[in-house]
């Protein structure tokens, strides 16, 4: 196990400075949506002129990474104390809460961490499940409970943990989750303009994703000319591969050889760096998320897709149904390869929607950018820092 180094951390801000925000979150080499996101808060805050120190929740992987400036290993009490101390040594401490992010039962040693810190803080919620089980609801109620603030980053997850958790209600405050890819080439050149229609579904790979049911629609569009090319890019999530290797991959293999869709799928597990998925984003005709899940209140690639002004074809998964209601895509029923099926044809026969959507979608993206989206994150931080200011000594 690595251990942190000790690094010297800034001084609390004076009132009227940039502020400084500690997130306690997993972050790069770790592969994960959450390390993804908070590496893109970090980059967004610092751009606004805040300063950001990572404590990152320890996993084995090495960093040499000058942001992160404490650690936490899961299981351990003092680990827990130590990383208490490093966040209250910022003005602002930001926690990512995610049920298997950390130590015991549905990682309930994040509450203590909650407890012991003494600056504000910012809890992030990626996960709000419609169906709780005791624990769990009990778990988030107690994160909620010794959080200054809980962001959640869709309507569908504020009404969700409004409805079915107790939490404070005033507490709770909606960001959307920012867009992660580059810009287009500013030239305005893609891939698009030559060759077949391309459908793009990216990310991590693991069961849930649904990505066989897309695989089955495509059986249905044989007759198109030309035929549409269906990428999947990404490699298998880690967690997956260390539990099951290679297996979801091989299944989804085996399904293009059983239902004659081998030569128009194309599995790529290259690791892309920004620009690079900028650019296989940019190529896409339209973007197609077949999720399983009916709990997925956010989703980066859905946001990084719009961002990008590319049409989407999604599951009715909550994050999906709400940002594309304007018109930047549509939404199917989940596990429904007819429906999936019936989506794509129109998307690519019917004259002028791929341009209607992804106009929408290019008036959204503006909203979506990591910088304005940290502007939101620095406005709850000096809110909160206003209001102790205030208060009588």
């Amino acid at each position: 196990m690595r251990v942190a180094p000790t690094i010297s951390l800034p001084a609390r801000s004076r009132p009227g400075a940039g502020r400084s925000f500690g997130i306690l979150t997993t972050y790069p080499p770790t592969a994960c949506g959450i390390a993804t996101f908070s590496a893109a808060l970090s980059t967004g805050l610092v751009a606004n002129g805040q300063s950001v120190g990572i404590v990152r929740v320890l996993d084995g992987l090495d960093t040499d990474d000058p942001a992160v400036v404490g650690g936490l290993d899961n299981g351990s009490p003092s680990s827990v104390s130590r990383a208490a101390a490093v966040l209250n040594r910022f003005d602002v401490a930001i926690v990512q809460h995610e049920y298997g992010l950390y130590g015991g039962r549905n990682g309930e040693e994040v509450v203590d961490l909650l407890r012991a810190l003494d600056v504000p803080s910012i809890v992030v919620a990626h996960t709000v499940l419609r169906d709780p089980s005791a624990h769990q609801r009990q778990v988030l109620e107690a994160v909620a409970d010794a959080a200054s603030v809980v962001v959640v980053m869709t309507d569908a997850a504020r009404r969700q943990l409004s409805r079915s958790f107790t939490v404070d209600r005033s507490k709770i405050a909606m960001i959307q989750h920012g867009a992660a890819t580059a810009e287009p080439a500013p030239d305005g050149r893609n891939d698009r303009s030559s060759g077949p229609p391309v459908l793009l579904t990216w990310g991590l790979l693991g069961p849930g994703k649904g990505i066989e049911w897309a695989i089955d629609a495509m059986a249905q569009l044989k007759d198109l000319h030309p035929r549409p090319r269906y990428v999947v890019a990404g490699r298998t999530h880690p967690k997956v591969a260390a539990r099951d290797g290679e297996a979801y991959r091989e299944m989804l293999i085996r399904r293009t050889w059983a239902n004659g869709t081998v030569s128009g799928v194309h599995f790529d597990a290259e690791y892309r760096d920004l620009p690079s998925l900028g650019r296989l984003i940019d190529s896409a005709t339209v973007v197609v998320l077949p999720y399983d899940s009916p709990d997925q209140v956010t989703s980066g690639v859905l946001v990084d897709a719009v961002a990008a002004g590319r049409p989407v074809i999604a599951t009715a998964f909550p994050h999906a149904v709400e940002l594309l209601a304007s018109g930047a895509g549509l939404v199917v029923p989940r596990r429904d390869p007819d429906a999936l099926a019936d989506a794509l044809r129109r998307v690519l026969t019917e004259p002028g929607l791929v341009e209607d959507m992804a106009a929408e979608a290019t008036r959204l993206a503006p909203s979506l950018g990591w910088q304005a989206i940290a502007a939101q994150y620095t406005a709850i931080g000096d809110g909160m820092l206003d209001r102790l200011e205030e208060v009588p000594a």
